[in-house]
């Protein structure tokens, strides 16, 4: 008889947490090994599955990763970016394959002059790819909702091409409750990419844009009014660029565009230079801009007693928006497709799984691509990120997800 597969799941947040329960329910896997260093969390989440067992881990501690992911089928990272590199090395030496919902920092030390972070996914895709490849085992990256299930979406918009030019990526955070809390994951992070030049993929070439800088404009049908949509630090763009000619038909420019609540909140801070990281004199007092913003705002809500206090003390709205809009030629024509990702809002959420809509489709978007690995759906071997799916794993991954609630509407128009 076949033997199930083991998963390791470091990290026991949000994402982790959220695979860690979805895989207890696949038939395929027999055995979740939760790891944290926050022994309270790993045995609170424990205790609610059938197929887990904990154990606390220092992160930093190779040794310590590398004995846990010993005998592992999949390791999955969900630790924060510093970690990455003991994670996947630990993966490596298990033989095991590799899920990483974000890109890791700290991969490889770049040149005077180079983007560290552009060198590490390089690194990480002509480097570890092979070493993955060398023993039948994958390693993917950037498995959350964005990036992650919105690579997987844009995937699907340029099938319906001959030729692609642009490709956006537009996400609009809508929910807004009565309680102050512009932001429902971590505020350093949220703050930190808004308070730094956004990638893009402009005439062939990535570059850096200004953070809130070349804003469009859309009107959604399922939006109120107009929404105004800015650059944004992402992954997405970098992710297309580096696979232009390879899995998106040649396009030539990509954004991620951003906007709603927190960008509302944020851009006049930045703007009066509030983000700033920069150590300045106001009054004889030095201060950091940035550590002052930060603390004085409010930690997302982890809890189900917590979210639900925040929903009933009302709402303002629960709205969202997550588009892929692919520009190009079909049939001799010029084409624009459009890829709107339907997901649960805040109050579904929570009726459902007692979670934040941020918690939802991040946690859920990188569990769907878990399962990918739960149930053999992965052909390829080597080290790839979201949006490099072949067009079966893809499929797989949207069939799963309308199980959850996720589902895409395809939208085609002559320009």
């Amino acid at each position: 008889m076949e033997m199930g597969k083991k998963i390791l799941v470091l990290g026991t947040g949000a994402q982790g947490s959220t695979v860690a329960q979805r895989m207890d329910e696949e038939p395929g896997v027999d055995e979740i090994v939760c790891a944290d260093y926050d022994s309270g969390a790993v045995d609170a989440l424990v205790k609610i599955l059938k197929k887990a067992k904990g154990a606390q881990v220092d992160a930093s501690d190779y040794g310590a990763v590398e004995a846990l992911a010993r005998g592992a089928d999949l390791v999955v990272n969900a630790l924060p970016l510093e970690f990455g590199k003991n994670v996947i090395e630990a993966a490596l030496a298990a033989g095991a394959n590799y899920q990483d919902f974000a890109a890791p920092e700290g991969i490889v030390e770049a040149k005077e002059g180079e983007d560290p972070w552009l060198v590490g996914i390089r690194y990480l895709l002509d480097e570890y790819g092979p070493k993955f490849k060398a023993i039948g085992r994958l390693g993917v990256m950037g498995t959350g909702s964005a990036p992650g299930l919105i690579c997987v979406a844009s995937c699907i918009a340029v099938r319906y091409l001959d030729s692609c030019t642009d490709l956006y990526n537009n996400v609009y955070e809508g929910v807004e409750t009565k309680r102050f809390q512009p932001y429902w994951w971590s505020p350093v992070t949220a703050l930190s990419d808004m308070s730094e030049d956004a990638y893009a993929f402009i005439d062939g070439e990535i570059v850096r844009t200004p953070a809130f800088g070349l804003p469009i404009y859309r009107k959604y049908d399922y939006l109120d009014s107009e929404v105004r949509l800015v650059e944004h630090a992402h992954d997405e763009p970098v992710y297309y660029g580096l696979h232009s000619d390879s899995h998106f038909k040649g396009v030539k420019n990509a954004y991620f565009k951003y906007g709603g609540v927190g960008i509302e909140f944020a851009e006049p801070l930045y703007r009066a230079g509030l983000l700033s990281h920069d150590e300045e004199e106001v009054n004889g007092r030095k201060v950091v801009p940035f550590d002052v913003v930060l603390a004085h705002l409010p930690n997302p809500p982890k809890t189900k007693d917590e979210i639900g206090e925040i929903i009933s003390e009302g709402l303002v709205s629960d709205t969202g928006a997550m588009v892929v809009e692919a520009y190009g030629q079909k049939g001799g024509k010029g084409r624009r497709v459009e890829v709107h990702v339907y997901a649960p809002g805040l109050v579904e959420s929570y009726e459902k799984s007692g979670i934040s809509a941020e918690m939802y489709i991040t946690g859920q978007g990188g569990a769907l691509f878990t399962k990918l690995f739960a149930n053999d759906i992965y052909t390829q071997t080597g080290f790839i990120t979201s949006d490099m799916l072949t067009d079966n794993e893809a499929d797989y991954y949207f069939e799963s997800a309308a199980e959850l609630g996720i589902t895409l509407d395809i939208r085609e128009f002559d320009v």
